[in-house]
Parts: structure tokens; sequence; C-alpha cells
């Protein structure tokens, strides 16, 4: 940023000075042009030069850093030092007239100072409010306690005071023979010492309404009674107190509260990590029975995996398997995005998926030999189709496991690997038979983003196999799949086919060319890949030195 003075004088030799402050990017002043001025003070007698003056202040665009600066009014951005005039003698008194009036919008704009200070304004509101909300409740509080009540004995003989960090105090009058009874800490300190009136002051507290509270709590006869109102995070505070204080019955009701009502995944968070600080081992684990896990549960959680997935693969209410498919992919999900974070997190293993990749083949397989064989007259066949459609999508949720595991590698050359199943797929009709080809689309997709990474030998098998069966089904399923999504499944097939060899390349984009010539939209779309890797075989050429290496060694012996 820098300045820029300009000075011009007119023919009743008034002089006009125009001051511009520069940001820019360029590195001298004189190459910048004057759209970049951000700001322009003025000062003349000459009440045309002021007036033309304003219009080209008007005219720029005012930067937002000098218009919200520390200084609102441009005429005081300058000390009367730094400002230039000068007034021709003959130059009448009564001719010069003040400058015009900025824009309302220039003048309705805050300074850095002003937002600063009303910031500071409303930040200090705001801890007033608060803190005369706390002394409402704890007025209220202090109003109900017993004793505050001047028929419940004699009058206190402890002055107990309670500081928080900022400064805040409040005093009660409480009675030692209560505070000694009912803490531990209390009856050590405050020991019997004939009339005389103690005084006590807690010092530096977290939070001052609950010291209060707990000391009300001291004097209830029925303190579970008293907790059942408050919520689970006031409780967790009344517990850290009465912990601090050794206050016994009340560390046994919070508890006991804790134990009796339900938590949201918050407050639950909460408690683990207030009941792990205060280590109270002798209660504690009553109270997280709900969220411990038995060691057996450990040993056990892959057959428990297995049961829940197998119940979901062989369910026999559509709607209740859809909603289970989804739930129980979001919560393995949720576990793979944790194990960072925590490497005794449970998970599904390896092991249990493949086996339930291998069970779906097995009845994908039965299915389809049976639905070859069948007559297409007989009336049990929309049935058995019925069931291919099942254990594809079952096959598909598998899939989709794996790929958000990463562990899809191994399937790529298991699916490659169904010659059997890819004959049996050619004997059905494409409207029972298109859900098996969405498995190869969901392998092509996941490569294609590099979800999977396998041998250009896997991918090259896995399109031998499937390639053409997913030609002849892709009308069916974009027509008959509203969750298949085309252009996706377009592009990873032809990220998949361009990462194999150049040959394998052309035989299979030079036998989509013709066939998307006779199909049209039936068809793959995959000109993008056609497009690179006619680049790669024509324009680029990119040939591979049999001999790259040019390394010469030499050898020489030096006299010793």
């Amino acid at each position: 940023m820098f300045l820029l003075q300009i000075k011009s004088r007119n023919n009743s030799s008034d002089s006009v000075c125009f001051f511009f402050f520069i940001h820019s990017p360029y590195s001298s002043p004189h190459t910048v042009p004057l759209s970049h001025s951000l700001y322009v003070l003025f000062l003349s007698s000459d009440l045309r030069a002021l007036m033309a003056a304003d219009n080209v202040l008007k005219s720029r665009e005012v930067s937002a850093m000098i218009k919200q600066g520390f200084i609102s009014d441009p005429t005081l951005c300058f000390s009367p030092s730094r400002m230039i005039s000068r007034v021709s003698p003959s130059s009448s008194p009564s001719k010069s007239s003040p400058p015009p009036a900025f824009s309302d919008k220039m003048r309705s704009s805050p300074t850095l100072f002003e937002m600063m200070s009303e910031e500071q304004q409303r930040e200090a509101k705001r801890s007033e409010d608060k803190r005369h909300k706390l002394q409402e409740r704890i007025s209220r509080i202090l109003a109900e306690a017993p004793f505050q009540n001047p028929n419940w004995g004699s009058a206190g003989d402890v002055k107990l005071t309670v500081t928080s960090r900022d400064g805040f105090r409040v005093s009660m009058n409480v009675h030692r023979s209560v505070l000694a009874d009912r803490s531990r800490f209390f009856a050590e300190k405050l020991r019997p010492d004939g009339a005389i009136t103690h005084s006590v002051e807690i010092c530096d507290c977290d939070d001052v309404e609950v010291y209060v509270e707990t000391v009300v709590l001291m004097y209830s006869e029925d303190l579970k009674k008293r907790l059942m109102k408050e919520d689970v995070g006031k409780v967790l505070g009344l517990l850290k107190v009465s912990a601090a204080i050794m206050f016994d019955a009340g560390i046994a009701s919070c508890l006991e509260y804790l134990d009796g009502v339900p938590w949201s995944e918050d407050e639950e968070e909460k408690v683990i990590s207030h009941l792990g600080q205060l280590q109270l081992h002798n209660s504690v684990p009553d109270v997280l029975k709900r969220i411990s896990v038995d060691p057996s549960t450990s040993a056990r959680a892959d057959d428990i995996f297995l049961r829940l997935l197998t119940g979901v693969l062989q369910a026999k209410d559509d709607k209740a398997r859809r909603e289970m498919k989804t739930l129980i992919s979001g919560l393995l999900r949720e576990n793979t995005n944790h194990l960072g974070h925590n490497v005794d997190r449970l998970d599904v293993s390896k092991e249990t998926l493949y086996h339930l990749c291998h069970r779906c083949l097995s009845s994908l397989i039965l299915c389809l030999s049976e639905a070859a064989s069948l007559d297409e007259s007989r009336r049990d066949r929309g049935v058995l189709m019925a069931e291919i459609a099942r254990e594809a999508d079952n096959m598909q949720w598998i899939v989709e496991i794996l790929i958000d595991k990463k562990m899809g590698d191994e399937f790529v050359n298991l699916w490659a690997d169904q010659k059997e199943l890819a004959i049996l797929h050619s004997k059905i009709p494409s409207m029972f038979r298109y859900e098996i080809s969405r498995i190869t689309a969901q392998l092509c997709i996941a490569v294609g983003r590099g979800q999977i990474l396998v041998s250009k030998e896997a991918r090259f098998s896995l399109l031998s196999t499937w390639l053409e069966a997913l030609y002849e089904d892709f009308g069916w399923m974009r027509r008959a799949c509203r969750s298949v999504d085309k252009k996706l499944v377009e592009d990873g097939l032809s990220q998949t086919i361009l990462t194999l060899p150049m040959a394998q390349q052309q035989a299979i984009l030079l036998n989509w060319f013709d066939r998307f010539l006779s199909k049209g939209d039936d068809c793959p779309n995959m000109q993008r890949a056609f497009e690179v890797w006619w680049r790669r075989a024509f324009i680029r050429q990119y040939m591979a030195d049999q001999d790259q290496s040019q390394l010469q060694i030499t050898v020489c012996d030096y006299p010793t």
C-alpha cells in the first residue's frame, strides 16, 4: 500500500490536492491504474472541484479494508500536516463553502474500532446477564434452603463462602453439626470448639451454583426425591462436589440416580468421562454395567456379526430387510471410520464376509441352473426369477461392505472366475438377470475410483468374463433400476478399461464401437474412454525404449 499525491491548478489559481491510497500487487506505483484506487480524500475551496472529487469518490469501489478501518469519516483520515491546500489571496471567504456531505452509505458503515467496541459491549452485556441469571437462581435456591428457615433450629454457626474463579461470591450461614455429620471433609476441618463461629471459604470453584445446591442437599432427608427433578449434567456436577467434600450419602444418591435414568449419547460420554476422573471404584461398576462389554462378547463378536448379516440375507419381509440393510451398513461404515481412533473397536472379519459371498454365489448358481432348465410356461418360473433378483441383491450388499472396508480385491478374482455362472446367466432373459450385472458394474466403479487395487490380469479377466453380459443387460439396468446411475457406471467402465494395456484397450473399445452403433442408448456410452485411447494410439504414440538403461559402470584399480 502507498500514497499517491496529485496536484492540479484551475484558472482562478485555486489548487486542488487529491490523495489516493493504493493497494495493488504491482511492484511500482507508477504502473498502477486509477481503477485500483481505494480511497480519495480531497480538500479545495473551489466548489466545482469539490463536487467533481465527490463524483470520483462515488464512482470508485471503496475497499472494505479502508471503509471498515479505524476512521469512519474520510475527512478525518489525515492530520492537518498531511493535507496540502493552496488558496489564492484574491479568493473571498464568502466564496468558500463547506465540503458536500458524504453519502449516507459511507456514514452508516461502522469502522473496525467501532465494531470491536460494540462486540466488547455485547460481550460485557452477555456476561452481566449471565451473572444476573445466576444470582437469581442462587437466590431461589437459598430462599428454599432449610438453614434459611427460622423454624429449622438454632442459627448457623459456620459462615461458608463459595467463590468462583471470576470473583463471584456467595455466603451462607450453615450449621457445623450438619456439615460434620454428612461430610467427612468438614468433620475433619470443623472440630467441636465450644461456641466459636467458624468461617470457611472455598475458592476457585468451577460452578458456584452446584456447590450451593450440594450444601442444600446435605440438609435434605430424601436425597433421591430431591434429585428426581434434575438432569444428568446437573447430577454429575453434584456428584463431583460430593466426592470432593466426601459427602457419602450424596455420592450414593447421585450414582443411584445415574443408574436409574436413561442417557442420551452425549450424556453417556459425559458419564463415562466424569466417573473415570472421580475414580469411585466401589459403586461405579454398577452404574456402567449398561455400557460395559462382557469379555466373552469380544470372543464371540464374529459369530454375532455372522448371525446378524445372515438374518438380513434370509429375511422374509422385504421392507424390513431393506431397512435392516441400511441400518447395518451405516453401523459397519461407522466402525470403519472410527477404527483409526480406537484399535480395540470390534468389526466384522474378512473371513465372515467372504463366507457369506460364497454362500450367495452358491445360491445364485443353484437358482440359475433351475431357471435355465425350466419351461417358460411354468407358473413357478416367476417365483424363481424373484429369488434370483433377491440373491443378486444380497451379493451386491456384501460387495458394498467389502468395498467400504477395502477388502474387495479378492472378490474381483472370485467374480472373474465364475465362468459357469456367466454361462448360465446368458441362458436367461435380461429382464430376470440384470441384477447380476449390477455386481460387475459395482466392481468397475470401485476399480475406476481406486477403491479396489488389483493386477491388470485380474481387471482384464473380470471384463473378459462379464463385460458382454453387462452390455446385454445395460438397457434393463438403466430402465428398471432407479438407483443405477448411468453416468457412474459408464465412467467406472471407462476408467477400468483405460487401466489395461493398449492392446487390450483397443480390442475392447473397437468391440464397443460396433456394439454402440447398433444398440445406442442400450449400450454404455464410453466415448470418453474411446477418445483417450485414440489419442494414445494415434497422436501421442508413446514408445517405450527396449533398453532404457544408459548407465555405464567402469571399474578402475588405483595403485596403492
